[in-house]
């Protein structure tokens, strides 16, 4: 046992859960159940206290209802129940928030995720991870709707943003909580958590997990995600170089414009008065000015977004930086 795990008193034990297992779900009636006991069979040996935070993301069936008739058999469980469906990221989200453990680990409702990996993925949080994602190297999921779409998924984020994970999808991760408490998602940013972790500086790590297929309820998950995942992979490409200089993006891309647009338009310029052409009734007189116009345009929303970045650093009192520890 290491020294991290030597640090954690018995007197925090009671006091303080050591882990916070956040769990989504939506329409898992047949599951939740099994889910529950399974959490408390697989972790009743663990050397370290936990809670379980359930989100009901708007469920329309059971689930709420069998949550609350669970509650007295399971005094670790806390209930969360939206007013209506607000998607994973939200859930995932609220659940960091609610989280009062030093490590905060997620996890699907639909057991395909397996609970008794969660003691594999603290013990490396304790090693000294931040962040440490899951991998479902065999995963048990259809080959076109699921694998194959998921495969190139995690190929082209890899490549593109640098953090390279084999398993973006994978629900089954754990955080150190002051990085948890710093995640902010929105829309489906939920795959997302390493790449947006790895903005913080944070140190990231990857485990072989076990993967069930899923013998009870529907998937919420198809194929046709697939087009959301690229959008919200443009943002994060984004959000890696620009998030604290958006003029420098703006700025680039209306300044190439603004200068191929002057370029036509000199050439059309020196058509006119030097050879005498009509250039009147030429697209590219057209294209140029359209081009100039786009470039000031790009320009000015960059000097926008970087007077809102500023003024959102500044009022909420966050910083452009993270620190991992200070020795003084």
């Amino acid at each position: 046992m290491n020294d991290n795990k030597k640090n954690v008193s018995e007197s925090t034990l009671h006091r303080h859960p050591y882990v916070s297992i956040v769990i989504p779900v939506y329409n898992e009636e047949e599951n939740i159940a099994d889910l529950l006991e399974r959490i408390r069979t697989s972790l009743s040996d663990a050397p370290y206290s936990y809670e379980l935070i359930v989100i009901d993301d708007g469920s329309t069936d059971k689930t709420p209802e069998i949550l609350k008739r669970l509650k007295p058999h399971y005094p670790e469980l806390r209930i969360v129940l939206f007013r209506r469906n607000f998607g994973q990221s939200a859930a995932m989200t609220a659940g960091f928030d609610l989280a009062r453990g030093e490590i905060v680990v997620t996890m699907d409702g639909d057991l395909q995720n397996d609970p008794a990996d969660i003691p594999i993925l603290v013990e490396r949080i304790q090693d000294g991870y931040d962040v440490v994602a899951g991998w479902r190297k065999n995963r048990k999921d259809a080959l076109v709707s699921r694998l194959i779409p998921s495969k190139v998924a995690n190929w082209l984020i890899g490549k593109t943003t640098g953090v390279r994970l084999h398993d973006y999808g994978c629900s089954l991760k754990a955080y150190r909580k002051e990085i948890s408490k710093n995640l902010l998602l929105y829309g489906d940013l939920h795959r997302f958590i390493p790449v947006l972790a790895s903005l913080q500086g944070a140190r990231i790590a990857e485990v072989v997990v076990t993967h069930h297929p899923r013998v009870k309820g529907k998937s919420k998950y198809g194929i046709g995600r697939t087009y959301k995942v690229l959008l919200d992979l443009m943002l994060m490409l984004f959000f890696q170089k620009f998030a604290t200089r958006p003029l420098q993006f703006f700025g680039s891309a209306g300044g190439l414009m603004f200068l191929f647009g002057m370029a036509i338009d000199l050439y059309l310029t020196y058509e006119k008065v030097f050879k005498g052409q009509n250039i009147g009734g030429r697209p590219l007189l057209l294209l140029g000015v359209l081009l100039i116009l786009s470039g000031l345009i790009l320009f000015c929303i960059g000097l926008l977004a970087e007077l809102i970045v500023r003024t959102y650093y500044e009022a909420s009192g966050k910083r452009i930086y993270a620190i991992r520890e200070i020795i003084e």
